[in-house]
């Protein structure tokens, strides 16, 4: 098989994966309000199932991307999916809302493992001119599985099935981990194009070290803040407020948000790889335009009276969120060294995930009171600082951390 024909299976292999890691993460999202009738649960712990597995997921991305520089890959995406796939099935059989908070917890130590080492599995299979499209084609699942895993959740709870639910798709995972294993058997981990010597060193302090990469480090949670506030919650306010059964919420809340963040995705990969040999900057400019257009977006999708702007609000934040989810992992490998990147990856989804937690729990906690429409108004100002700050570090930062990377390369 040739090079561009096995990193194109390799992603093929990775986006199933990666598909089915959302939708056992997801689906709990679009059953609130059985889990409120079944376990008596409170808006404040139902905003805990997210934010648990977030901040779990956060304090695991580190150890496992540093885990992942150093050992192989190929072993830990596939143990991921095995753990992971058995905790989903467990979820079945919570049996209290204490039991279903300790299941998320244990869910994102098992999904921790997954992400930082797919993206680094995934880049050094592309070289630099197409990694951002590569990465791109890969997201594409997290899309398709919020998707997937919130209309499957919300369809199986309406028919009083939200523990076969998990049962399913447990027993999915479960079974995909045998071709998996096989095919990533033949899979070479190192670097395309490039020659790295693995350090014995630990990744932090170098990365900490990189100006532009903790810049990434404060815009990125900001980002994801807005979009596990959507995750989370937009399901239940469409349900709430335009009297939307579970399933039509969960369709609503996910179907054009989703598509159109599919298209952002690929076609923000594809531009970031030409305009890379333009300017190296490319991704960083691509991840600015996308948080200043998303800003009203997010207004929009709280204030809006009717449910067709609603979703003319949701597509349009999706397709400009594209834009930075294709291409933070990218840019941040731009200025880190290529033997730290599983590393990066870990660091950058601590940040955002400690951040996550909190836009759910938050959403369940100021629900009532602030309310999910203002929550989203004032997220939608932090996106424009954040927009903002990328201008000034592309400006006064980035040329310096490039310069750094090509001389250590």
């Amino acid at each position: 098989m040739s090079k561009a024909k096995s990193a194109g299976a390799l992603v093929a292999f990775m986006w199933f994966a990666y598909f089915l890691n959302y939708c056992d993460r997801q689906a709990v999202f679009s059953m609130f309000p059985s889990l409120k009738a079944d376990l008596g649960m409170t808006d404040k712990q139902l905003g805990l199932t997210g934010a648990i597995f977030l901040w779990v997921y956060a304090f695991g991305c580190p150890i496992a991307g540093q885990l992942a520089d150093r050992f192989s890959k190929r072993l830990l995406v596939v143990l991921s999916l095995i753990v992971w796939s058995l905790v989903t099935v467990a979820t079945g059989f919570a049996g209290s809302a204490f039991m279903l908070l300790g299941l998320r917890a244990a869910m994102g130590i098992s999904e921790s493992l997954f992400m930082p080492t797919a993206i680094a599995l995934t880049a050094n299979a592309h070289p630099p001119e197409l990694r951002s499209r590569a990465i791109a084609v890969l997201t594409t699942a997290q899309i398709a599985g919020t998707v997937a895993g919130s209309w499957f959740g919300g369809w199986m709870a309406d028919r009083g099935q939200w523990r076969g639910a998990f049962f399913v798709l447990g027993a999915v995972g479960l079974l995909y981990a045998l071709p998996y294993f096989a095919f990533l058997r033949g899979v070479n981990e190192n670097p395309t194009a490039e020659t790295v010597t693995p350090s014995k060193s630990l990744a932090f302090p170098i990365l900490l070290r990189v100006r532009s990469f903790l810049l990434l480090c404060v815009v990125f949670p900001i980002f994801v803040f807005g979009l596990w506030l959507l995750y989370g919650w937009l399901p239940t306010f469409l349900k709430e407020k335009f009297a939307l059964n579970q399933a039509d919420a969960a369709f609503n809340a996910t179907i054009f948000l989703q598509l159109t963040t599919a298209i952002g995705l690929l076609g923000g990969g594809v531009l970031a790889d030409k305009l890379y040999r333009r300017t190296k900057a490319s991704r960083l400019w691509l991840m600015t335009a996308s948080l200043i257009l998303c800003a009203p977006c997010l207004h929009f999708l709280g204030s809006s009276d009717t449910l067709a702007v609603t979703r003319i609000a949701a597509a349009s934040f999706g397709l400009f969120s594209g834009l930075l989810m294709g291409n933070i992992f990218p840019a941040a490998f731009e200025v880190v060294p290529a033997d730290t990147r599983a590393s990066a990856v870990g660091i950058l989804n601590f940040c955002g995930a400690i951040m996550s937690g909190f836009a759910t729990l938050f959403g369940g906690m100021w629900k009532q009171s602030l309310g999910i429409d203002r929550l989203l108004s004032i997220t939608a100002l932090a996106y424009l600082a954040a927009g903002i700050a990328l201008v000034v570090g592309i400006k006064t930062l980035f040329p310096r951390d490039l310069v750094q990377t090509q001389i250590s390369s």
